[in-house]
């Protein structure tokens, strides 16, 4: 029911002035964005409470009190909210600063219930998955070639938009894609954001001492706390430095709080993660010229990516807590992940700025060459009848679903345009 409740406030469905529970009048903005993942609901949203501007986070519930019964309140995660949109209001939640958080309350009717169970009943599924397996071959062929090429000049346009903020440094762009890509989706936004906190010439100049990379990049995580794991003799010996590595560059590190722990497993833990992206750092991070200079197959940019963590790290999950048998460097899934999302997308980018477009032309034999991602989606368009090959044709089908089924672009699908022309010409289905 909850998801009701998410639905109605993310697509604007309720009154644009509303009241809170007090008496209050309430405008929206902007909703701000849906978060998926742990967190409050949305983020970035933007209101007016009685004249008054606010930026920050959403959290929806059915009832008020279930801030509590879902341990809301002693997640700092949840600090920023500046709104809860309940559909029953039995209690009034305390905010970080001892005042109450702003609350609406807007019951659902039960007709509206009714029809939305109704509609969301198969809101996962695609619609033309009954019929699409009955498409000739070329049909299908075509339409994931043009697929693939929009996903990977969506991704290169992300890419140079990042080198534009960059003033046009590839190796800085490089790193801070790295970074976002380390994050596997769950903490990418985290990763990118602590990369963007640090220069390449800072971490230039400890590149040959590990415990000041891990220093620099953990304490700019927002991770690292004197108070904290006092008996724990490396975690305290990283306090240090970043506290005298921050003072010497004017460093200012992110709030922990934007860290996202939860379903995250032990291997894909933050501070491993920034570890990683730190030994990735030794010696100097030049990992833009040894992509340019890699031969296009993926065995040789998987050893581009054979970092490993060391010492600490084998012993330990996370700060104070211990572990056995910990993997030193990534998965080979995993890697080939990052060649899927960061190497081939960086190498057409690059080509495409460049002029050279033999470089953008590698990022597509690459995709060409990696085994198709396994998830959710790509399962589900096996079912219908169209099983990925490959990694450029598994990107092709994640990019008809996010970019077409899922934003009910049907009748712009080729798919659907071949399926409607069968029932009228079926001699001329293969024209779309």
């Amino acid at each position: 029911m909850e998801m009701a409740y998410q639905y109605v406030w993310k697509y604007g469905l309720m009154p644009r002035r509303l009241r809170t529970v007090d008496g209050k009048e309430v405008r929206i903005i902007h909703p701000g964005l849906h978060n998926r993942d742990a967190g409050p609901d949305f983020s970035g949203a933007r209101i007016e409470i009685d004249g008054t501007r606010w930026a920050g986070n959403i959290e929806v519930h059915v009832m008020a009190s279930d801030w509590f019964r879902h341990g809301h309140d002693t997640d700092p995660a949840y600090s920023n909210v500046i709104l809860h949109l309940v559909g029953h209001s039995d209690t009034t939640v305390p905010g970080a600063n001892g005042d109450n958080i702003p609350q609406v309350e807007a019951p659902l009717s039960e007709g509206f219930m009714v029809l939305y169970n109704r509609l969301a009943d198969k809101i996962s599924e695609v619609e033309c998955e009954p019929w699409v397996s009955e498409l000739p071959s070329l049909t299908i062929a075509s339409w994931l070639d043009t697929l693939a090429i929009e996903r990977m000049q969506r991704k290169a346009r992300g890419i140079l938009d990042i080198l534009e903020q960059t003033g046009g440094d590839w190796q800085r762009t490089c790193f801070i894609l790295l970074a976002r890509s380390l994050g596997f989706s769950l903490n990418s936004d985290p990763m990118e954001m602590t990369a963007r906190s640090l220069t390449l010439n800072i971490l230039a100049h400890h590149s040959d001492d590990s415990l000041q990379l891990e220093a620099l990049i953990l304490g700019q995580a927002g991770l690292l706390d004197t108070s904290q794991h006092i008996l724990d003799e490396y975690y305290q010996a990283l306090c240090r430095e970043y506290y005298f590595l921050a003072r010497k560059y004017g460093l200012r590190p992110l709030r922990s709080d934007i860290w996202k722990m939860a379903r995250t497993r032990p291997q894909n833990f933050p501070v491993r993660r920034l570890a990683l992206l730190a030994n990735a750092c030794r010696g100097g991070f030049h990992l833009l010229s040894e992509i340019l200079e890699t031969p296009c197959d993926p065995p040789s940019y998987l050893k581009l990516l054979d970092w490993e963590v060391s010492g600490y790290w084998l012993r330990n999950l996370n700060f104070g807590h211990p572990g056995t048998r910990l993997p030193a460097s990534l998965s080979t899934a995993q890697k080939e992940l990052l060649l899927i999302n960061f190497i081939a997308p960086l190498l057409y980018a690059y080509g495409a700025r460049s002029g050279n477009p033999e470089a953008a032309e590698r990022g597509l034999t690459l995709w060409q060459q990696l085994r198709p991602e396994n998830n959710t989606y790509i399962r589900q368009w096996h079912r219908a009848g169209i099983p990925a090959q490959n990694a450029m044709e598994s990107q092709a089908l994640l990019q008809l679903r996010r970019e077409y089924c899922d934003r009910n672009r049907c009748l712009d699908c080729r798919f659907s345009c071949a399926l409607l022309r069968q029932q009228l010409q079926p001699e001329r289905v293969s024209d779309c």
